[in-house]
């Protein structure tokens, strides 16, 4: 997927996959969602999301009904550290944010 938004073009093409998570369910499981977080060649973050019709990637399809759906969601490296830590992603951590974290 390919989004530009505020003047910068994301990539899932071109763009670095770092971690992953999600309820992948079936294909028949509304409540489905992927979630993949990308670092570009200029290191800037993104969320690449998708999900069923009653995810938080729902959208509406007409006659007052939701399908799937997906999108692009740029982050600050704070905000991809957060979600990182949310998804306990440790090795992307160790590996892209390592001089954000101290140790205890």
């Amino acid at each position: 997927m390919k989004a530009t938004i505020e003047g910068k073009t994301y990539n899932t093409e071109t763009a670095t996959c770092i971690a992953k998570d999600g309820y992948p369910g079936s294909v028949t499981d509304f409540q489905n969602w992927v979630e993949h977080l990308y670092v570009t060649a200029k290191g800037s973050y993104f969320l690449y999301g998708s999900g069923g019709p009653m995810s938080k990637y729902a959208e509406p399809c007409g006659n007052n009904s939701m399908g799937g759906g997906s999108k692009i969601i740029p982050m600050t490296k704070a905000e991809a550290l957060a979600w990182c830590e949310e998804h306990e992603c440790e090795d992307a951590i160790e590996k892209h944010f390592a001089d954000m974290v101290t140790e205890a």
